[in-house]
């Protein structure tokens, strides 16, 4: 299904270490709204779409998804760069160090751990989609945030860059809750 290029979706090359903002970052990989989680959303959510075209929007999203959870480790991870142990305690990811090193576990901000009881499926499309449109605008709310706790432009494009896809999400997903809905025969 997938064929894997060895570069990301936008260059990313972070100079300078911040670990407030790695930690930050955390929220886009494991948390609530973040990348892991819509990914496993719109893939299981794509069986019972009622034609290809659902199963296909939802499948490309999905995979561009998993893209996305590749930018922010990388993101995570350029910004973690030489820390020190005491660096990583004194940023809030002591308790991530002394279970994990300096690898990712996905997780939110909080360190609460990914949850797969956020990926929501119905098998009513509409519902599902509606669901969806309302995850790509948590995620882009979420993207808003994180570009306000930075100045670094390193940090700042490829933020915006993700922005600008869950803007591009919620519109191919609002595009497919109109057909669903006249499709459907039901009252939008």
């Amino acid at each position: 299904m997938w064929k894997y290029n060895k570069y990301l979706q936008y260059p990313i090359h972070i100079k300078n270490k911040d670990l407030v903002m790695a930690k930050y970052l955390l929220t886009q990989y494991g948390g609530p709204y973040g990348e892991l989680g819509a990914a496993l959303r719109y893939l299981n959510q794509r069986y019972t779409m009622p034609d290809d075209l659902g199963k296909a929007t939802l499948t490309d999203i999905a995979s561009e998804e998993f893209g996305h959870v590749e930018m922010i480790c990388t993101m995570i991870y350029q910004l973690m760069q030489g820390a020190t142990v005491e660096e990583l305690e004194k940023a809030g990811l002591g308790k991530n160090f002394a279970q994990h090193g300096v690898s990712l576990f996905p997780s939110d901000v909080f360190g609460v751990p990914f949850n797969v009881a956020n990926v929501g499926a119905t098998s009513d499309p509409l519902a599902d989609i509606a669901e969806d449109l309302a995850a790509e605008q948590k995620a882009r709310a979420t993207y808003e945030h994180l570009i306000e706790l930075t100045s670094d432009p390193d940090v700042i494009q490829p933020l915006l860059f993700l922005r600008q896809r869950e803007v591009v999400h919620y519109q191919r997903f609002k595009e497919l809750y109109e057909r669903y809905a006249k499709m459907l025969n039901k009252k939008i």
